[in-house]
């Protein structure tokens, strides 16, 4: 597979390199390159540090800024970041008033966030963990326990870095996260596979007239391979399933995220987001807040995902709070 690169083994290294040296006024390295945190630390705010592996990009760094994560942690391609990367980023980022970790429901992820939380709470830290669990595709999959977290993961980030930001104490904060976890549902479709680096072909392969349904971010496939139809039908399918399990009051504001996976142009997603808000309003649900773009992927992977976030009047304001990160920004 054709890459642009110099090597897999230094892909990864290389790839955060130019992305904090394109974004140096927001962003810079911690010690020894361990993570990525925010140029400029508030004092006396939680400091709300995520990560995952990389192939995700611009989730979780390009997310580090003003109203959203204070550090990221990167790990190899598909990897979670190791334990001392992430209490590095603790120790670096907690200006007094304790640190919130938002960790994708992913053995591993789940795994090294905690036992970094534990070696941080032994030597005298506040540290408290939300779980992100959104994927609707899966309840018992591979590299993770009960559902997964994938694009939802950008809403909680975003509306806890808008409440850290305005000052939230550690305990609501989690309160604040896990609330928004138990209002977001997601569901991926691909009709391509993502290149790893430095490997021999895709994750998974479909015919040219296949597509699956319930993919993961991490390559995995999807939980039905079927045959491939309009987007009409595609949107139907997605809308059907997260609004069916999101179990929502008629009436009830909600956020609509369209989210590409790497390779899925703007005008296709656009596209999507049309069919499925038609589909969303026809459910009696009123789409209060959009989001479309390619933000949550799985390196080159072709496809697309549907979020769905119940939104109150505290959600709607905190998703509007400014925000100033290399990938998100508003309200400046």
């Amino acid at each position: 597979m054709k890459k642009f690169m110099n090597g897999a083994d230094t892909f990864v290294a290389e790839s955060l390199d130019g992305f904090v040296r394109a974004h140096d006024g927001l962003v810079m390295f911690g010690p020894d390159r361990k993570f990525i945190r925010r140029t400029h630390l508030k004092q006396g705010k939680v400091a709300v540090i995520s990560g995952g592996g990389a192939g995700h990009e611009p989730m979780h760094v390009g997310f580090v800024g003003h109203g959203m994560l204070d550090a990221a942690c990167t790990g190899h391609v598909f990897t979670s970041p190791t334990p001392d990367q992430v209490l590095a980023a603790i120790e670096a980022c907690d200006t007094g008033a304790g640190t919130l970790l938002v960790v994708k429901n992913y053995d591993g992820d789940v795994m090294n966030f905690e036992m970094a939380a534990e070696l941080a709470q032994a030597g005298g830290r506040s540290v408290d963990m939300v779980f992100v669990n959104d994927d609707v595709a899966t309840e018992a999959a591979p590299r993770s326990t009960g559902r997964r977290g994938v694009a939802g993961t950008l809403v909680v980030e975003k509306i806890i870095g808008a409440a850290a930001e305005a000052g939230m104490p550690l305990e609501a904060l989690k309160r604040l996260g896990e609330k928004t976890v138990a209002a977001t549902r997601s569901k991926g479709v691909a009709i391509g596979g993502a290149t790893v680096p430095g490997g021999a072909r895709a994750t998974f392969a479909l015919g040219p007239d296949e597509m699956e349904m319930g993919v993961g971010i991490h390559g995995e496939p999807g939980r039905a391979r079927s045959a491939f139809r309009n987007a009409e039908t595609i949107a139907g399918l997605l809308a059907d399933d997260v609004i069916g399990d999101l179990v929502a009051e008629r009436g009830r504001d909600v956020l609509l995220f369209v989210n590409g996976f790497g390779s899925t142009p703007a005008s296709e997603l656009y596209l999507m987001y049309g069919a499925l808000r038609k589909r969303v309003e026809a459910s009696d649900l009123v789409v209060a807040r959009s989001l479309v773009g390619s933000y949550v992927t799985s390196l080159d992977m072709a496809g697309l995902s549907v979020t769905l976030t119940l939104l109150d009047a505290t959600g709607c304001e905190l998703w509007d709070a400014p925000v100033l990160t290399p990938s998100l920004q508003w309200g400046h």
